[in-house]
């Protein structure tokens, strides 16, 4: 199923753990729909909300003590495990607070063969083994030159011919992401932008999204895997990109940061011949199936690299 066809009524994914197909819980559904879907609701979202101060706004109420109340139903409604959760509920003081929080270290546990390339963060992944047209990234369906993504015309070609994974955040994954492999992060360039949601009903809108939103670009040089430019994209909602890693050297599974209140995107992009996707996620992503996967779980490897 193409993932972008909004024509359907539901979005499907497959779950890795269990190998299930799944009709994703779409957050907001009906008020996405009316946004990108009816040409009044596009231009209400266009003109008073797609901007940094709607969503420092609407951040700052999801900060407020009483935004607390909508945890419970957010965790009965899409089913959040909260035994992984780092603090008991209770202990939450705002709705934020709980949507970026961190989990107990066992909760995501990072795979430490050298070789094995480990999920930076929760999300709907795609994989892209080889950049098409040498110089352009295949993003759900659009094609976006890896110099717009990073606006830069000189980075960009490091990863012409090369690979790239996109992980897609819906509101209700853990929203903390990390540094895949031991290796060296540079200070983080923020790149203004716009404010889209990055669901497919969104992405069948505004197919060069990715390179409208806001976002960060962290230059990491992997230990494993090479240089790899590692990219935060925010959305609607999201004011904020809170990065927590000090630059310099980084070990595999820290903490590099986290979003805020709503849906977001982790983008990598590696350089040519520095990771071989595993089989399945390769097979899913080339029939347009996003996979779910959980921060630390192996999804490549380097077949350079003894184990």
């Amino acid at each position: 199923m193409n993932i972008l066809d909004n024509s359907k009524t539901e979005v499907y994914y497959r779950e890795r753990i269990t190998g299930r197909k799944v009709s994703e819980t779409i957050f907001a559904e009906r008020t996405l729909r009316w946004f990108y879907e009816n040409y009044f609701g596009f231009q209400v979202f266009k003109y008073a909300l797609n901007n940094s101060a709607f969503c420092w706004l609407y951040g700052k109420l999801q900060d407020l003590p009483s935004s607390c109340q909508k945890i419970p139903e957010f965790v009965d409604k899409y089913q959040i495990n909260i035994e992984d959760a780092e603090l008991a509920l209770e202990n939450y003081k705002s709705f934020n607070a709980f949507f970026s929080r961190r989990l107990k270290p066992e909760a995501r546990p990072f795979a430490q063969a050298k070789n094995l390339f480990c999920a930076p963060g929760d999300g709907k992944v795609l994989v892209y083994p080889e950049l098409l047209s040498e110089t352009r990234l295949l993003v759900k369906g659009s094609s976006i030159t890896l110099a717009s993504l990073l606006t830069s015309e000189v980075d960009a070609k490091t990863y012409i011919g090369g690979s790239a994974m996109v992980a897609r955040l819906a509101p209700y994954d853990y929203h903390r992401f990390h540094f895949p492999d031991d290796g060296e992060a540079s200070l983080t360039r923020k790149i203004k932008g716009q404010y889209h949601s990055v669901n497919p009903i969104a992405l069948s809108k505004i197919p060069d999204l990715y390179c409208r939103n806001k976002r960060a670009v962290t230059e990491f040089h992997s230990k494993n895997f090479g240089r790899i430019a590692y990219v935060e994209v925010g959305a609607i909602t999201v004011g904020t990109i809170i990065q927590t890693y000090t630059p310099g050297s980084v070990l595999r599974g820290q903490e590099k940061g986290y979003f805020q209140y709503g849906g977001s995107t982790l983008i990598l992009l590696f350089e040519p011949e520095a990771i071989a996707f595993d089989e399945d996620l390769i097979a899913d992503s080339t029939a347009g199936i996003e996979v779910h996967v959980l921060a630390g779980s192996s999804i490549g490897k380097n077949l350079k690299k003894d184990n």
